[in-house]
């Protein structure tokens, strides 16, 4: 599957249990490992976990690896890695203390996102229309 493709199930698969503040990312630049990150919130572990098993759950249906999903146990921080992108599932306190953004927020990319995956105040920088 291509990345934009694979990108977009990602993004339909948060956004279908409410994620907040997605963030996209390019890593292409920084690392050979993955080529995006995305970094979501939910607003409690109950969520963190939700969101991560919906995009779990989306590529299992479309026969997609899973490399690694870690972080169930607590759901304060759950990760999926689909090898081209890995996601990375938040509450808001953990999000704010490891500031993910800082460490790959050089390269927004270009996505289109639902209205009610912004928090309010969010910063507009990172969503855009799809090239």
């Amino acid at each position: 599957m291509d990345i934009q493709k694979l990108q977009r199930l990602v993004i339909d698969a948060l956004e279908d249990v409410k994620a907040q503040d997605i963030k996209i990312f390019n890593t292409t630049h920084i690392t050979g490992l993955f080529d995006r990150v995305v970094i979501a919130t939910g607003s409690s572990n109950r969520q963190t976990r939700s969101l991560a098993s919906s995009v779990a759950d989306s590529a299992r249906e479309r026969k997609i690896p899973i490399v690694a999903y870690e972080g169930e146990d607590t759901g304060e921080w759950v990760l999926v890695d689909l090898g081209d992108i890995v996601v990375h599932c938040m509450t808001p306190a953990i999000r704010e203390y490891y500031n993910l953004e800082e460490i790959w927020g050089g390269k927004p990319v270009n996505v289109k996102l639902l209205p009610q995956s912004l928090l309010p105040g969010a910063p507009e920088t990172y969503h855009y229309d799809e090239e």
